[in-house]
Parts: C-alpha cells; structure tokens; sequence
C-alpha cells in the first residue's frame, strides 16, 4: 500500500481561524472554488456517506460553523480543513512523496538529522488535525512547520558542506532539498508555514 504526502503553504492563523468563524461568505467561495473537486470527493466517499456520513460541502459548513461533529466520521472534517488549508494556501510540490511506501519518511528524516536540519517529515504523516475537531480514526494525518521551525531549517541546510550532503543517498538528498525549497517558501511569506496532509 502506497501513501502521499499534500503540502501547503499557508497562513496557519487564517486557516485555524476559519474553524469555528461562522463566515458563511467564506463558505460560499470555498464551495464555488472547489465545486469540482467536491463533487469528486463525494463521489469517492459514495458508501460512507449513504452510511451517514456528512457530504464534503457539509462537513466544510461544520468546520467553519463549529459544529455539529458526527465524530463517527472525523475524517470528513479532516479533509475540509484541508480544503480550507487549499483555499487561504497554494499547493507545494510533493513529488518526492507521492506516492510513498515503507519507512521512506523515516529514512528522510534520518537524512534531515544527520544535517542538523531540525524539521521531520514524519511530522506530516503521524499527526492529527486541529484540537477543535473531532480526531480521524485513521486518515488523514496532519502536521505543521512553523515559521520558526521552516526558518531552522533554512539555516540548518545552509550551514551544511557540500561533503555532507553528497554523502547522503541521491534519493534523500533530492527529498530534503525539496523539503528545503518548502521552507524557504515559507520563509518568502512572513508568517507562513507548512501545512501537510497524508492519505
């Protein structure tokens, strides 16, 4: 079985603001803006969702409402808090880890700590969504960089030799220099930060 790894970069304050905002006209444009991927995301859920499960539209009004939580179904109001990351964010590039198997995190963060960059990208992959929603049973995982934590990793990366990094499997080092290029993109935006998302 193969995972994957949705990255944003986002303003996190705006995106965890939206929880419990009541901001129906922030609910309106996210519906309008991702009409399509809504109805996909319904369609791919089709037996959860006869078995009560809210729709994705449903579940994103909830989120932003505050409630009311089915918390049989967490995972619905995972994936519209990572609609809502979409909409205030933009998409990082993630092709290094999409799709994953195995331990591939884990041996990039091996690789992240032998140059003393302080990030994990197991961050992403064993974390939960925001406190103020009910917790997915299994998917999706969610994590966050912060500003100070992508500016460590900057300046962890830049304080590396070359030596150092060329003794790292190829792989690796491409997965940490894009895990790099993330952070510096946040580092762009003051305020900015990493939010990650795995299925």
């Amino acid at each position: 079985m193969s995972y994957s790894l949705s990255l944003y970069l986002v303003d996190l304050e705006k995106a965890r603001g939206a929880i419990g905002s009541g901001d129906d006209k922030l609910r309106r444009m996210i519906g309008g803006r991702f009409k399509t991927t809504i109805a996909h995301a319904d369609e791919w859920f089709d037996s959860e969702i006869k078995a009560g499960a809210p729709t994705r539209y449903d579940a994103i009004r909830a989120v932003i409402d505050g409630g009311p939580y089915d918390a049989a179904y967490g995972f619905q109001y995972g994936y519209a808090y990572q609609t809502i990351c979409q909409f205030h964010g933009r998409f990082l590039d993630n092709s290094e880890f999409s799709p994953f198997r195995g331990d591939w995190l884990e041996t990039v963060d091996q690789g992240l700590a032998e140059l003393g960059i302080g990030v994990r990208v197991t961050d992403f992959m064993y974390g939960t969504v925001p406190s103020e929603l009910p917790p997915p049973d299994h998917l999706p995982c969610y994590g966050e960089w912060s500003p100070k934590e992508c500016a460590q990793a900057v300046a962890g990366w830049e304080a590396t030799a070359q030596e150092q990094r060329d003794a790292l499997d190829e792989e690796v080092l491409m997965a940490i220099e894009s895990c790099v290029g993330w952070a510096r993109e946040a580092q762009a935006r003051p305020g900015w930060s990493v939010a990650g998302f795995g299925f």
